[in-house]
């Protein structure tokens, strides 16, 4: 499953400057259904002078292979991709439910940058796991 979050107000449009946001709408994806299974929610915020809230939206964001903004300073931009999170910024308010079916489409098709690499991670992560299971051997 991917994780993809959305900077809304609303839950249903992305909305949102990624400093600023009041909210995000965190679905989990498979190529064949999308599931909303987070919402985290922040005290309204001017765009100037956030700097010492964005930790708090980057970790709200854990496990996200990225978040859906209409902007995103350059500070956030490094933090949320050292953080792993591929920051996407929309030029207008969208409604989250067609990049739903768009993420679902590149996840089945491939083709899409960022989600190959999120799905090429959560592959290689898999298979380190099940290498380090093996390692420790298996007793009953």
């Amino acid at each position: 499953m991917l994780r993809v979050a959305f900077a809304s107000a609303d839950r249903v449009t992305v909305d949102q400057h990624f400093g600023a946001a009041v909210g995000f709408v965190i679905y989990a994806l498979d190529g064949e259904r999308a599931q909303l299974v987070e919402l985290a929610e922040f005290p309204p915020e001017s765009m100037d002078g956030n700097e010492t809230k964005l930790p708090a939206k980057i970790a709200a964001l854990s496990g996200c292979a990225a978040v859906y903004c209409l902007a995103a300073g350059a500070s956030a931009v490094k933090q949320l991709l050292a953080a792993g999170i591929q920051p996407l910024r929309l030029d207008d308010e969208t409604a989250i439910d067609p990049l739903l079916k768009q993420i679902s489409l590149a996840i089945r098709e491939g083709g899409t940058g960022w989600v190959d690499k999120a799905l090429r991670k959560d592959r290689d992560a898999g298979a380190d796991r099940f290498a380090r299971m093996a390692e420790e051997g298996w007793e009953e």
